[in-house]
């Protein structure tokens, strides 16, 4: 184990282990998670999925950090990637159990919230697909050309002022790893699974368990950025 490593590790616990060893300091997150949701959503994927961005790097190239990374400007553009997320979520969440109601499966509004059965499996497992099958190959393709275009300037935060080459961006992009990688794989083997879990969860616990999968979305986006 390197130093940086050793650097990271007591980063992430430091940062984590005062809301498990505080029960009021985890109160107050989950109070003021509630009354400013996206908010704390901006924060939180500008944090975590910059740290797993982060660690990502470190498994593909053995170094967590290089000239040209963007830290400041990855996280700000996570930041906006966390609030899109945050807003999919509760439009996903909300909306599908509508449709599957209006498709015959009664109560399905309100399964969620309930305890678990079979119904409440189908009903995340629905909310999950749509979600990951509509919205995540979109989020999933800005936030590499969110990448592309701040290494274009090198890691500056002016990259966050400079219009996008879009035309220029579009063709560079490895289409083919996007392809294999990242939408055919990931989406239906870890995201569809992941997020049905995400929604069985009670809606207190799904901002925790969505953090942590930020993280693993910034390491397996960071491994792909780097697939040949």
């Amino acid at each position: 184990m390197k130093k940086a490593d050793i650097i990271f590790l007591c980063a992430t616990t430091a940062l984590f282990l005062p809301f498990v060893i505080s029960e009021p300091l985890y109160e107050a997150y989950k109070s003021f998670n509630a009354a400013h949701g996206m908010a704390v959503s901006f924060l939180k994927f500008a944090v975590l999925s910059t740290a797993g961005e982060m660690l990502g790097a470190r498994i593909s190239t053995g170094s967590y950090y290089h000239p040209g990374f963007g830290l400041l400007s990855k996280m700000a553009v996570w930041g906006v990637l966390g609030m899109g997320i945050n807003m999919a979520m509760i439009i996903f969440s909300s909306g599908v159990p509508v449709f599957l109601e209006y498709l015959g499966l009664a109560g399905a509004t309100t399964l969620l919230d309930g305890p678990l059965c079979p119904q409440k499996i189908l009903t995340a497992f629905c909310v999950s697909v749509t979600m990951n099958t509509i919205f995540a190959p979109v989020f999933m393709t800005l936030h590499k050309l969110s990448d592309m275009h701040i290494a274009t300037y090198n890691g500056s935060l002016l990259s966050l002022t400079k219009p996008w080459k879009m035309e220029e961006l579009m063709s560079r992009l490895n289409w083919k790893a996007q392809w294999s990688f990242v939408f055919k794989k990931t989406i239906p083997l870890f995201w569809f699974p992941a997020h049905t879990i995400t929604f069985l969860l009670p809606s207190s616990a799904r901002v925790l368990f969505a953090a942590l999968l930020g993280v693993v979305l910034g390491v397996l986006l960071a491994i792909a950025a780097r697939k040949k």
